[in-house]
């Protein structure tokens, strides 16, 4: 495994630890001016951030699936406890995947604009569901090491 667990293991702190940073900056930041002034400075820092992070993420991943012989017993009939852990994890990962685009489509579209309230939903419920998703790939993957 060598050097993919490493920086699969820094990316991941990375990502979930930023995460959790703007989670916490969301709901302690109730004044809307406050939003107005904090967001457009950090957004775009933290999506570079965390657009590298995920790439990381996703790179080490393929190669650590690759290197293990994983990656056909992971479109096979094959079940075990390593095996459904990895494919649930990665189901989440896609999830996850899929809201990170919606909600950085939707933060580039309205970096120095106001958002409608389409676009706050999306925005708000793809974080969320980033933030809260990370938790469930976070405890799968805390499975695949016991169980490894």
């Amino acid at each position: 495994m060598g050097w993919a667990i490493h920086l699969h293991l820094v990316a991941a702190i990375a990502w979930i630890g930023g995460a959790f940073f703007m989670f916490v900056l969301g709901i302690s930041l109730r004044n809307k001016e406050d939003q107005e002034a904090v967001y457009p400075r950090i957004g775009p820092i933290y999506g570079y951030f965390e657009t590298g992070a995920l790439i990381i993420l996703l790179i080490t991943g393929y190669t650590m699936i690759h290197n293990n012989g994983l990656l056909d017993i992971l479109f096979s009939n094959v079940t075990n406890e390593i095996v459904d852990a990895l494919r649930i994890k990665l189901y989440f990962v896609a999830i996850i995947f899929v809201f990170t685009v919606i909600h950085m489509i939707i933060s580039m579209m309205t970096l120095h604009k106001e958002k409608t309230p389409k676009q706050r939903f999306f925005s708000k419920a793809s974080s969320m569901g980033i933030f809260l998703l990370n938790l469930v790939v976070l405890h799968y993957a805390m499975v695949l090491r016991d169980t490894l």
